[in-house]
């Protein structure tokens, strides 16, 4: 599905996470609308295949910068490197999880798994929206999840940085009213990635999944309206809606058994 946009053609995203799931959907919608994008990701390779179809099929400029995320320095690097390249949309898309009793899990992976999520998001966000503030234009969107409204035993961490997203993004939009720059939180809720894989996590059978194009669609759509919240799939919203209003005892049985094998 492709949407109109009245943006000219030198109007730039930049995706984090664009390598895989979610991210490359949304490289993809951006492109169908005539945004030239940055990609960033830490796979090089599958980057400048996204890069080569994405220029062909849609006429764009896209440029490539492979970066890790969990390295404290790497958000600096990418505004460095973009040199004053004018960036009219951010998306903080980048992000991992893991499961498994905290106690028993690597405090390492812990740490870079904040530095993701949380930090170089923040880091980011707050370098671009600083040229975006000076134009009187801009969109950021950060990338949460419906795990922000409930705790998430087993992968509490994970859960916590995805409140800390959507909290963060919800106050930041209001602080940023009337200045031309709109922050939006996207809280998908499952979705077939390789977050899964990655993250040795079983989501269940309990809960409808939305697909990654169905997410990244329904994001750009809210974005480019200047909504602070986007939840994917009506279900996902009845979902939220209730783990917002419910007693953290239930709603960590809830999260225990969709996760459980």
């Amino acid at each position: 599905m492709c949407y109109s946009v009245s943006q000219a053609m030198e109007n730039r995203a930049l995706i984090t996470g664009a390598s895989a799931g979610i991210g490359w959907e949304l490289a993809t919608v951006f492109a169908q609308n005539r945004f030239n994008l940055v990609l960033v990701a830490r796979n090089e390779m599958r980057l400048n295949k996204l890069a080569e179809e994405l220029r062909a099929a849609h006429k764009i400029e896209v440029s490539v910068l492979p970066q890790d995320l969990s390295r404290p320095g790497a958000a600096s690097e990418i505004f460095r490197r973009l040199d004053g390249t004018p960036v009219s949309l951010l998306v903080n898309n980048a992000g991992f999880g893991s499961y498994g009793p905290f106690a028993q899990s690597s405090l390492d992976s812990q740490s870079e798994m904040m530095q993701v999520n949380i930090m170089s998001l923040v880091q980011l966000t707050h370098l671009f929206i600083q040229p975006m503030l000076a134009r009187h234009s801009g969109r950021v969107m950060n990338v949460a999840s419906t795990a922000a409204f409930q705790p998430g035993p087993l992968m509490n961490v994970y859960y916590a940085s995805k409140a800390f997203v959507y909290s963060f993004s919800y106050a930041l939009a209001d602080e940023l009213a009337g200045t031309g720059v709109t922050v939006t939180a996207l809280c998908p809720g499952m979705t077939p990635t390789e977050f899964q894989e990655r993250a040795h996590v079983h989501m269940g059978g309990l809960w409808p999944m939305t697909s990654p194009r169905a997410v990244a669609e329904a994001g750009y759509r809210g974005l480019m309206k200047g909504k602070r919240v986007v939840i994917p799939g009506v279900m996902n919203q009845v979902g939220a809606f209730f783990a917002k209003r419910s007693p953290g005892q239930l709603t960590n049985a809830i999260v225990r058994r969709i996760h459980q094998p």
